[in-house]
């Protein structure tokens, strides 16, 4: 049996490398995945390493409160000083200490426009410290020299590039406030994953960063090298007996390194399981085209198989022989599989670096478990979907079949099949229709949704043998119109075999009812985010910090005196509590506001609004039953209350205060309109002057919304910035600008499980092709008898396309309506972080899912029709 097995394997290779290909496409996903995990994982562990290379014990300052704005620039305070690393120095065992200072410089490059302005990457800053050679080892210099005086600075070779800096070059650059000019004199270069991944780094001598991002002799952190002997866990109790009681934290290098290490599992641990959910999905609709090929197989073997039944094989012996035929296929698709999964892996980290990952680089580490998992994942998936082929073989008695080869399946097995459809899919679509009621999208939520779509689709793919009659009829009603008698052969072949017209068209299936799904959700959010970026808002330009510290109080001011300005409406927010309800109120000036925004107002208007006086949304005026004319005792702030002072009065009757010097006071506010809810505003709309000083940015404003006079927008970003200042920290965004920003990591996202996806419909394909080949192999002597009486070669391959076309349509219908009804049901569960989601089908898209369809059927049938097409009539009869 053994001997058979490999014959037939020798014998069935061309018939069989459909089936190989899609082995090989499920295990490369799967071996791919694990190689790229194992060497992402010992990227981040070498670049760890190599940053605690002789770091014997870490001292890091814990979060210090920042100086207010105003105080020295707004720079954190910390415990570590000079004298605290002198300290350490002296201990016995202590050989060098390492203070350092860390904070952010956004660069500004040569052609004025900010360095990575338009995405997420780290624009990190620290201290250059010098060796007693004059040099840091941390940071090897590339060309020039390291900083060594105020006006100096260095950044590493891709920033440089990217900037287009050269040494001498005025560099300009801003940390949290108006930009800064040093001189370039030094390239480095540097192994930090953030940096090699896209984000920037520059340098500064100590004394300049800690003006920079601290105070003169305070550091972030503060690494101890040992001297050879040093006992660490020692080192480290004697560093922590000099540490205040608070805020620093000393840490043995041992323990960090184990930190670091359990955070990078962490971290690449959910990446992997993602990308082999999607490898998962390969291998299972690769399990319907593996089912789809044995089992045609064995009908095409029926009489061989009954032959060896007669000269005394046993059932088991049959068995056993086409499980060790699938089981070498698997074997030899498994091993080329893990070969291709190895070029994924090489591709898979610039790839994701493209979105802002920020993973390091390093050589490609191959682990036994990683080719040993995804032999046995190949060949145990091979077997398992040719299992049931294999039963079916060996029932094939030794002599009733001689004489026949194909049968349709007997009627009650599609009937038990049909009862566990229609169970299965009840079962699926009454969980979805639950999980359309809820409104947040927790764990248990998620697997809920999760377990609803996965028994709809499992039911629809039982189901699939009894859904292709009628729409398969449907579909050929269509064919023989249009084309006549080739069009009802290929309904015909098309409903031949129920089962196998199901399994075909159900592996396609899977894949678009997956991507519809997407496609209607991603759609979906998409419209929603960018109604949430633009509702309301009729500016043409939003000016932001691209910081935490807000835009200066005159900010607005500056921009309204810029050429081409209709209107520059600052905006600001606050903590507003009335009656033990809490809400946001928006400060502004109601005039300018009008201009840069549309509120649609229910009672009173705009010029209603001022000191004292403000519009509430309907939302809140509901929750908090509140109408026009009516007064509200109102808490302001974000503060705690620490006694009453006196306030910063608007000099109205109506707006008297009693305020805290923790910016938190109570106010008498009175309601003079009601707008309806919008993004443009939030709970509550008062005056710049009331809301200002107990604001959420440090009485700083928190943008400035910016209309442009008729036919003046373009052009005005350019104005807009050099008037306040020319900072790289400034971010005039256009209302395209902003709906980018608000889509860019979701379309990244999307166009990511596209690809993925997209390996799931390329095994569909070659399930198509496989089944059409080995359709017209079976129906040899049916094709000749039909060329016999008058179907030319041109009808013949009309027939075998138009019944993959067929099929593939079906598998598009049901695939594109299951995904449609899986993303509306599912869709409920964004309503609480996206308010205004509602499903949204992208006819378009869904247009092109159908013909893409139509074209994958076109094309999976050129070489199954073409050699039909070629078969000799003679010889075609003839055939057994």
């Amino acid at each position: 049996m053994l001997r058979t097995a490999l014959r037939n394997v020798l014998a069935h290779k061309a018939r069989l490398i459909m089936t190989a290909l899609a082995v090989l496409l499920g295990v490369a996903f799967v071996s791919g995945t694990l190689v790229f995990a194992d060497t992402t994982a010992t990227a981040f562990r070498n670049a760890s390493a190599k940053s605690l290379k002789g770091v014997a014990v870490s001292v890091r300052a814990e979060e210090a409160p920042a100086t207010p704005a105003g105080g020295e620039g707004g720079r954190r305070t910390t415990a570590l000083d000079t004298a605290l690393a002198r300290k350490i120095r002296a201990l016995p065992g202590v050989a060098s200490v390492r203070p350092t200072v860390n904070g952010e410089a956004t660069l500004a490059g040569r052609d004025g426009r900010p360095v990575n302005a338009d995405d997420n990457s780290q624009n990190l800053a620290t201290n250059y410290l010098r060796d007693k050679d004059g040099k840091d080892s941390h940071f090897p210099l590339k060309e020039g020299r390291g900083p060594a005086a105020e006006g100096e600075l260095a950044l590493d070779g891709k920033t440089a590039e990217k900037a287009g800096y050269r040494i001498g070059d005025t560099v300009r650059f801003a940390t949290d406030g108006p930009a800064l000019t040093k001189k370039l004199v030094g390239i480095v270069t540097t192994d930090d994953p953030q940096v090699t991944a896209g984000g920037t780094l520059t340098l500064f001598d100590t004394a300049t960063a800690q003006k920079l991002f601290r105070h003169p002799g305070q550091f972030d952190e503060i690494a101890v090298a040992a001297q050879d002997g040093t006992d660490e866990g020692a080192l480290t109790d004697r560093v922590r007996a000099l540490l205040p009681g608070k805020g620093a934290r000393a840490t043995s290098g041992t323990d960090l390194a184990a930190e670091q290490a359990a955070q990078i599992a962490k971290n690449t641990q959910s990446l992997t399981k993602t990308l082999l959910v999607f490898a998962g999905i390969a291998l299972f609709v690769g399990v319907f085209l593996i089912a789809n090929t044995f089992t045609m197989l064995i009908a095409q073997r029926s009489r061989e198989i009954a032959l060896m039944r007669a000269v005394g094989a046993s059932r088991r012996q049959v068995v056993r022989s086409v499980l060790i035929e699938a089981a070498l296929l698997g074997l030899v698709a498994s091993a080329a599989g893990f070969a291709l999964g190895l070029g994924i892996a090489t591709v898979m980290r610039p790839l994701l670096n493209t979105t802002g990952a920020g993973l390091p680089d390093g050589p490609l580490v191959i682990t036994p478990a990683a080719p040993l998992s995804s032999l046995a994942v190949g060949v145990a998936v091979t077997v398992l979907a040719a299992w049931l082929p294999s039963r079916k073989a060996a029932k094939i008695a030794p002599v009733a079949v001689l004489s026949s080869v194909d049968q349709a399946p007997p009627a009650r097995a599609l009937v038990v099949r049909n009862v566990l459809g229609t169970l299965l899919t009840a079962a699926g679509v009454l969980v979805m229709f639950y999980v359309s009621t809820l409104r947040t999208s927790t764990e248990s939520h998620l697997m809920t949704a999760m377990l609803g779509g996965v028994l709809t689709l499992l039911g629809v793919i039982v189901l699939a043998p009894l859904l292709s009659r009628p729409l398969i009829t449907l579909a050929g009603r269509a064919t023989t119109r249009w084309f006549g008698v080739s069009g009802k052969l290929a309904k015909e072949n098309a409903l031949r075999n129920p089962r196998r017209t199901a399994a075909t068209a159900s592996a396609l299936m899977i894949g678009l009812a997956l991507i519809t799904g997407l496609t209607v959700g991603g759609h979906s959010a998409q419209r929603a985010m960018v109604r949430e970026a633009t509702q309301g808002l009729a500016a043409d330009y939003k000016v932001t910090n691209s910081t935490t510290r807000g835009l200066d109080a005159d900010a607005a001011g500056k921009v309204a005196r810029v050429p081409g300005v209709a209107a520059a409406a600052p905006v600001t927010s606050a903590g507003l509590d009335t009656q033990g309800r809490y809400a946001v109120i928006t400060g502004t000036d109601p005039k300018a506001f009008g201009t840069a925004a549309q509120l649609d107002f229910q009672a009173g208007s705009l010029s209603d609004i001022g000191p004292g006086r403000i519009a509430v949304s309907d939302e809140f005026a509901q929750q908090a039953r509140l109408h026009v004319g009516g007064t509200i005792d109102a808490e302001l702030g974000n503060g705690t209350d620490s006694g009453t002072t006196s306030g910063t009065g608007t000099g109205t009757d109506s707006a008297k205060d009693t305020g805290t010097d923790t910016g938190k006071a109570r106010k008498k506010l009175t309601v003079v309109g009601i707008y309806a809810s919008t993004r443009a505003a939030d709970d509550a709309l008062g005056t710049l002057s009331d809301v200002l000083p107990y604001s959420t940015s440090s009485k700083e404003l928190e943008n400035v919304l910016v209309k442009a006079e008729t036919g003046q927008a373009h052009g005005l970003e350019r104005k807009i910035r050099a008037a306040l200042g020319d900072s790289p920290l400034l971010k005039v965004r256009s209302q395209e600008q902003l709906v980018k920003e608000n889509n860019g990591p979701l379309t990244m996202v999307l166009n990511m499980m596209y690809g993925l996806l997209g390996m799931a419909v390329i095994i569909a394909i070659l399930g198509v092709v496989n089944t059409l080949a080995m359709s017209v192999f079976e129906r040899t002597r049916e094709i000749g008898m039909l060329r016999a009486i008058g179907l030319d070669r041109s009808g013949v391959r009309q027939m075998v396309r138009l019944e993959s076309v067929v099929i593939s349509l079906f598998g598009a219908v049901l695939g594109i309506g299951t995904g449609i009804f899986l993303a509306w049901a599912g869709g409920s569960l964004t309503t609480t972080s996206m308010p205004l989601y509602e499903t949204v089908l992208p006819w378009g898209r869904l247009g092109a899912f159908l013909a893409l369809a139509l074209v994958i059927g076109v094309l999976a049938a050129i070489w199954p029709a073409r050699r039909a097409a070629r078969l000799n009539m003679l010889h075609a009869i003839q055939s057994a």
